[in-house]
């Protein structure tokens, strides 16, 4: 990416003066090393890059000279805490970089024009963040990100969309080589969580009808259902938590895979006899624990254990009633 210019970028038009005790990032154009940080640098530019209006066009540009590798599926978000969070506003699936199915190294399209949403919140102190899985070749991820201002006339507060995720790296699944099938890996960003951004960072939201990614189940079985009525029971929404720093989630379930934020039964406050027990909370409810390590879930009327933030964030209560795991 050379347009907005990404931090310490040589290859771009224009580029601020680089603040001091940095230098020209001449390896920009190499992916991502799987354990380290998803950007090359966490440090800003002194100025912005680009001043970018909600609700209006902008562009997005690379280098002519870059390996394509096939295409691949891009993905373009905001953040507005150093990358730590970013909802995507824009994506790029199955051919990016082509117009079509290729196994080319020479890219056909280097300039994405989209409309910025109309409400995304105003900020001086914005990032665009790019983010690339490769088709061909090995497993990689690139990123890019700029420090850019967005206007907003209307005076948004808030914005809501599909988190960014970073395949093939530390903490996240690996998108196989495409192999000629370029739905490969869709599902990924499909089921990605939604996040709401501010211009002061980010919350977390309790969606109506979606659930967060997990490896067990949620919905009992029928012969595990506690029946009150005809029908049984359907499982409480969880909250959608995220934090694309760290992950912000840790089960003490030692059978739980890294990528598994939350786990729960359902079944465990059932009685003997099938009957449901009298609850004590109502189901799909949130509370940080007492001492803010992590916080506890509703599941069948009782409240849950175990669910840890990672070590440096504390849980927190957001406006929008919910819990989540954030700095201090």
């Amino acid at each position: 990416m050379n347009e907005p210019c990404p931090r310490f970028s040589p290859n771009c038009a224009t580029q601020p003066q680089l603040p001091a005790g940095q230098s020209y990032n001449y390896n920009i154009k190499d992916p991502i090393a799987y354990d380290g940080p998803v950007f090359m640098s966490d440090v800003p530019w002194p100025q912005p890059v680009a001043s970018w209006t909600a609700g209006q066009p902008v562009t997005v540009g690379f280098q002519a000279d870059g390996a394509a590798h096939g295409g691949g599926h891009c993905q373009f978000a905001i953040s507005y805490d150093n990358g730590k969070t970013a909802a995507i506003v824009h994506k790029v699936m199955k051919h990016c970089f082509f117009n079509g199915p290729s196994n080319s190294n020479n890219a056909e399209v280097l300039k994405y024009t989209f409309t910025l949403p109309a409400d995304v919140p105003a900020s001086s102190n914005a990032q665009f963040i790019w983010i690339w899985t490769n088709a061909v070749g090995g497993r990689e991820l690139y990123t890019g990100i700029s420090d850019i201002t967005i206007a907003n006339s209307g005076g948004s507060k808030s914005y809501t969309g599909k988190s960014a995720i970073y395949p093939n790296h530390a903490g996240y699944d690996t998108i196989p080589e495409f192999g000629g099938d370029y739905t490969t890996g869709l599902s990924l960003y499909d089921n990605a969580p939604n996040v709401t951004i501010t211009s002061n960072g980010y919350t977390a939201e309790q969606p109506s009808n979606q659930k967060p990614t997990m490896s067990k189940s949620l919905e009992p079985s029928s012969s595990d259902s506690c029946e009150t009525s005809s029908a049984s029971p359907k499982a409480p929404d969880l909250p959608v938590i995220h934090n694309t720093a760290v992950q912000p989630l840790t089960s003490t379930d030692s059978e739980t895979p890294s990528s598994t934020a939350l786990s729960v039964n359902p079944t465990s406050d059932q009685g003997t006899d099938g009957e449901c027990e009298p609850g004590d909370c109502e189901p799909g409810a949130l509370k940080c624990n007492d001492n803010g390590s992590g916080f506890k879930i509703c599941t069948w009327g009782k409240w849950s254990d175990g669910f840890t933030c990672v070590q440096g964030t504390v849980c927190k209560t957001s406006d929008l009633n919910s819990v989540y795991c954030g700095w201090p």
